[in-house]
């Protein structure tokens, strides 16, 4: 063995490695509370958002970045996680969950851990924003074209009464507790439903109801209701992760709160963790406009710098042959354990997709609530937007919107919302009213 070729590989190893430790240091350190980024500046913050966000940013999307917050769970999610997370174990394939009643599954997290990827993204599927029930009401989507200083131009409105979802395990804060006893003869982990449609009126009254199974075999039960035809449609499981509707107003539902699939369709790799921004904690509710990108986002908001993990998820063929996307680049808030923004990439490995969240931490999702009033700080997600980043078209999602009858909008682990609210004969009945 040449001992000096060794050396010379040991030396060009650690400059390598060096450089990676330090490009993203030097990266955050140009920028700092107050600056303000636009696109003439963009170049300061590229190593610090997805491509996805950069490409926002390049577009038009300006952000306030502020100081750094710490995020905590609701005592009672940190008070199970606590009781319940030394129980819980993956199954022998990797995929699933054993021994899980609620809190966080694995507080405890190993880089070298080739299970990492998987054990974040049950962190996430039992988030701590959410537990046992939620109720977002009235809020409005938005379809424009993103572009710098665009004018802008609605294509399409649309306006539903709720997003809910009901958890059957894990629940910390509504009785049953910790486990609703439904879920020994379903074995439904969740259900979310999305009605009545209110506007655009063509559609008035339709629907979407979803449920999410423990058994890892089993695809998700969903159906649309259409109220022209007065049918309920069983959906394919497949359907949930492509765009089957070529409107404007198409919404691929695995995106929902930036990522919806069921967890054992993807397999999941472990791409790193980083310090990057983040819009966990802007004050604006419901969330600005932007005016300089056409609408195509919210803005200005405030970002902060924020640890991320970082995975990348590739359907499995067995369980999702037809899926629109090589793969997911998911970064996840690691204290919230929320999606705070996906790029998603198509057949051809091309960027295609993104989504951003953008949140608040408060104990209110707006200073004049009267109901909605919890007695700590959590997280809300007032805003999103999914850009088909190809063609420059956006749907952007106001929680609540700006014209509504109602505006405290999220009712989170309250009792809004039951069972029965997921039963297909509710879809139909609010579609009459």
């Amino acid at each position: 063995m040449d001992r000096s070729i060794t050396a010379r590989g040991w030396f060009v190893g650690c400059l390598v490695v060096l450089g990676m430790l330090i490009a993203p240091m030097t990266a955050g350190a140009e920028v700092k509370p107050g600056d303000y980024i636009t696109v003439d500046n963009a170049a300061k913050v590229k190593d610090l958002i997805s491509p996805g966000v950069y490409w926002r940013v390049q577009q038009g999307m300006t952000m306030k970045i502020v100081p750094t917050e710490r995020i905590d769970w609701p005592p009672p999610y940190k008070e199970a996680t606590e009781k319940y997370a030394s129980q819980v174990r993956l199954t022998t394939d990797r995929r699933s969950l054993v021994g899980y009643v609620a809190g966080q599954p694995f507080p405890l997290l190993d880089p070298n851990d080739p299970d990492i990827a998987t054990k974040i993204m049950w962190n996430y599927f039992f988030r701590p924003v959410s537990t046992d029930d939620y109720d977002l009401r009235f809020f409005d989507c938005e379809s424009v074209y993103s572009g710098l200083n665009k004018p802008y131009k609605v294509l399409w409105y649309y306006s539903v009464g709720h997003y809910a979802g009901y958890m059957e395990v894990g629940r910390t804060e509504v009785q049953p507790m910790p486990v609703d006893p439904d879920f020994l003869k379903s074995g439904r982990y969740a259900m979310t439903g999305l009605y009545p449609q209110l506007a655009p009126q063509d559609g008035h009254g339709s629907g979407f109801l979803r449920y999410r199974y423990a058994d890892p075999n089993r695809a998700d039960d969903a159906w649309s209701y259409n109220p022209q035809s007065r049918r309920m449609r069983r959906l394919n499981d497949s359907l949930m992760s492509t765009d089957q509707d070529a409107g404007p107003e198409s919404y691929n539902p695995d995106d929902f709160e930036c990522f919806a699939g069921k967890n054992e369709n993807y397999n999941w790799k472990y791409l790193g963790e980083r310090q990057m921004l983040g819009a966990i904690n802007d004050p604006q509710s419901p969330p600005p406009t932007c005016p300089t990108d056409g609408g195509g986002s919210h803005c200005p908001a405030n970002w902060e710098m924020r640890h991320m993990y970082i995975l990348e998820g590739t359907a499995r063929p067995t369980r999702l042959a037809g899926d629109l996307y090589s793969k997911h680049v998911l970064y996840i808030d690691s204290e919230a354990d929320f999606g705070m923004y996906q790029d998603q990439y198509d057949r051809k490995g091309q960027l295609f997709i993104n989504y951003t969240s953008w949140l608040k931490y408060a104990d209110r999702v707006r200073p004049d609530a009267r109901i909605a009033i919890y007695p700590f700080k959590r997280e809300f997600q007032t805003g999103s937007s999914s850009t088909d980043v190809q063609s420059g078209l956006s749907t952007v999602c106001y929680h609540p919107g700006y014209d509504v009858p109602e505006k405290e909008c999220w009712y989170i682990n309250m009792g809004a919302v039951d069972r029965s609210f997921f039963d297909p004969d509710s879809v139909i009945r609010a579609s009459m009213r």
